[in-house]
């Protein structure tokens, strides 16, 4: 990815990039992003921007595999987080669901993968420790606890659905507070100006609301000239 778009993405939040893709894209209608609300282990540290290293987990019971197996899986696990593209962020679908009660993201696990140099994690498992995970290293979850239940690893590199979301191996994610979203490979090239003339056409109107004397036929004015200017 070119560092310059890169830098663009980690500064603008999920819900501008959604918009920005269907400018981007020409039409209204992009679906592929999260639904439902979600947690961040730190709502202000802003974007986290990467390509996705799947896996599945599971929590609620122990492992019904030999423990043999379960490390060698576990071993797959690390080895495919430490390779691959970057920046890239771990996308984790827990298998339990709504009733995921092993927190697979704590200050160890995190502290491990940000020194493989990702990003940051998205999942729809649970996360603790909060206060205690390294910075930099932004956790999206369903939820917190303080257990790490029988937590173990059942698939890797395999698509994943967080949230609502379908999510392969290898595609752009871009996630914060607010929920995830994968990028399009069709529009990468012309997101950055979309992103650019969304924010020009929301200052249209934002710009006439924030004027001393503003009211009603200022708007209609303002709308009217923005709703030109958009998709």
């Amino acid at each position: 990815m070119d560092d310059t778009l890169l830098a663009l993405l980690r500064s603008v939040d999920t819900p501008t990039v959604c918009n920005a893709i269907e400018v981007a894209e020409g039409k209204r209608g992009f679906a592929r992003f999260t639904r439902g609300t979600v947690l961040c282990s730190d709502p202000d540290a802003g974007a986290i921007v990467g390509y996705a290293l799947t896996a599945k987990i599971a929590g609620g019971a122990p492992s019904e595999e030999p423990p043999e197996t379960v490390r060698t899986i576990r071993m797959d696990y690390y080895r495919h987080m430490a390779s691959g593209d970057r920046p890239a962020i771990a996308v984790i679908e827990d298998l339990d669901g709504e009733s995921a009660v092993g927190a697979y993201w704590g200050e160890v696990n995190a502290t491990v993968h940000k020194g493989f140099g990702l990003s940051g994690a998205l999942t729809n498992g649970v996360m603790r420790d909060l206060g205690d995970l390294p910075e930099g290293f932004s956790v999206i979850a369903g939820s917190v606890g303080p257990s790490h239940g029988f937590v173990h690893v059942k698939e890797v590199g395999t698509p994943v659905t967080v949230f609502g979301l379908t999510i392969a191996n290898g595609e752009l994610v871009h996630a914060d507070r607010h929920g995830a979203l994968v990028v399009p490979k069709e529009c990468t090239e012309r997101l950055a100006e979309a992103i650019k003339k969304m924010q020009e056409t929301e200052q249209i109107v934002l710009s006439a609301a924030r004027a001393p004397g503003f009211d009603f036929h200022a708007f209609e004015e303002a709308w009217t000239a923005f709703e030109k200017a958009r998709v």
